[in-house]
This record gives C-alpha cells, sequence and structure tokens, in this order.
C-alpha cells in the first residue's frame, strides 16, 4: 500500500483540521516558522496571512513559494537564535519526535518563539489501535509512527513557561482498544495496521510491508479482538481526534 499525500490533503478530515488550524493563528504578527513543511501545503497558507515564512523539515522542501524560505532543520536543536519568530507553527510532528527527545524539541520551540508557540496533535491517541507488525524486525509498531500521546496537562508541562492562549479539540472519536483485543491483534499479525503510512519502522528503519497471509489461528485471534472492540466502543465514549493549542510568551500581547 502507498500512501498518496494528495489524497490525504483532499480529504474531509484533513480539510477539518487545517481550517481549525487557520482559525486559531495569532493575527497581527510578521514572520513565522512552519516545523514539519513536508509538501509545503501548510507553509502556503501562511503565506497569505505573514509577511515572512521560513518553511522547516529534516529535508530541504523542494518546492518553491513565493515569501517562503526553505531550510533544513531538526526541531530538537533549532539553528536560529533566542526569539527569532513572532510565531511557530508545528503540527503534526511532535507525536514523531523520540520520546527522549520530546522535551528538548518543546524547548527549542520556546526558545526560538517570539510571541506565540501553535501547536496540534493527536488528542489521547490510543497508539495500541491500529498497530503494525515489521516483517523486517518483527516488531510492533504504533500507528502512523506516533510514540508520542498528548491531552491538554501533557501539553502544558511540555511548553512551560509559555501560558495557553487558545484551545481548540476537534475531530470525529479517534479509535481506541484494549489489552486483550491488542494482545489479540499483536498474535495475528496485526492485519489492518496502517501498513499504507509513509513512515518507516520506528525501530529498524525498514519500509512497513503489509502482513503476510494468517493462518486459521491468527484469523480467529483478530476476529475475537474485532469483536472485543466493538463491546468496548458500546460503553465508551472516544475523545475527538486533534487537539490545537496557542501558548504564548509572558509579555506578548494579543
Amino acid at each position: 500500500m502507498h500512501f498518496d499525500l494528495a489524497e490525504y490533503r483532499a480529504g474531509r478530515r484533513e480539510q477539518t483540521r487545517v481550517r481549525d488550524l487557520m482559525a486559531i493563528l495569532p493575527q497581527g504578527r510578521h514572520s513565522v516558522l512552519d516545523i514539519g513543511a513536508r509538501d509545503g501545503y501548510i507553509s502556503r497558507l501562511l503565506a497569505s496571512r505573514f509577511q515572512r515564512v521560513t518553511a522547516l523539515d529534516l529535508e530541504k522542501p523542494a518546492f518553491t513559494l513565493e515569501n517562503v524560505k526553505t531550510v533544513k532543520g531538526d526541531v530538537t536543536k533549532l539553528d536560529f537564535p533566542d526569539n527569532s519568530f513572532d510565531v511557530i507553527v508545528c503540527t503534526e510532528v511532535l507525536e514523531h519526535i523520540a520520546p527522549r527527545l520530546l522535551r528538548q524539541a518543546c524547548r527549542e520551540i520556546v526558545r526560538v518563539v517570539r510571541h506565540e508557540a501553535v501547536i496540534g496533535v493527536p488528542y489521547k491517541q490510543d497508539l495500541r489501535a491500529g498497530r503494525t507488525t515489521c516483517q523486517t524486525c518483527k516488531k510492533k509498531n504504533p500507528p502512523w509512527g506516533h510514540v508520542n500521546s498528548f491531552d491538554e496537562r501533557v501539553l502544558v508541562k511540555l511548553f512551560y513557561p509559555l501560558r495557553v492562549a487558545r484551545l481548540s479539540i476537534l475531530g470525529p472519536p479517534a479509535r481506541v482498544t484494549n489489552f486483550v483485543s491488542a494482545f489479540l491483534m499483536d498474535l495475528a499479525g496485526n492485519p489492518w495496521g496502517t501498513y499504507n503510512q509513509h513512515e518507516p519502522c520506528v525501530y529498524c528503519g525498514a519500509p512497513l510491508a503489509g502482513p503476510v497471509p494468517r493462518s486459521p489461528a491468527q484469523r480467529l485471534c483478530s476476529a475475537a479482538a474485532v469483536l472485543l472492540e466493538e463491546i468496548q466502543n458500546t460503553f465508551h465514549r472516544s475523545s475527538p481526534t486533534w487537539i490545537h493549542m496557542v501558548f504564548q510568551k509572558n509579555g506578548t500581547r494579543p
């Protein structure tokens, strides 16, 4: 399976997320750093709101846009002086950062931003739901390469001493599972994981291939896992998919 970024951008869920992100952006600022620019989709929208946009990714972005400067960089060690940008936008990034480097990444954002940091991450994501099995190293991977889960409390601690200026929680109910279903899915080879993701195995770096054919016992395990999840969902209300938070530095005026 192949991850089609253009198809993903055009999807209703992604369009909903981006509209909310644009709606909570600070007004009246001039410069912005877009961390994790990828294809430039967000950078293009930011260019209509800010005079200067810097688009950063692990590899220098290949796109060319008016008023957008593309740079190669790492959020865990940003090569910018303190207070370099009025605003920093960082979405669909922090969930991928190795847990041991997550606090460092957030400290770098706090250091480099002058006024507001706009952060977007999955909300209370159950990292067991939709995971995959790497056919190279045989280890279990979280869905979409997400290795961190967030809620309001976690984000406030990560971005201290910034204060929360705006908060938005949105999206359809996120998928959740339970210990038994996750265990059974692992035994079944995680046949319905996110194998169309472009992120490689978080352990060995190999591309994630679809699951191998399952035995009758594995098919039974996956069927039982789905049944248990359905029973769980009857009694458990899932959280929305995403959280957007705008953090401000002390002394910043709206």
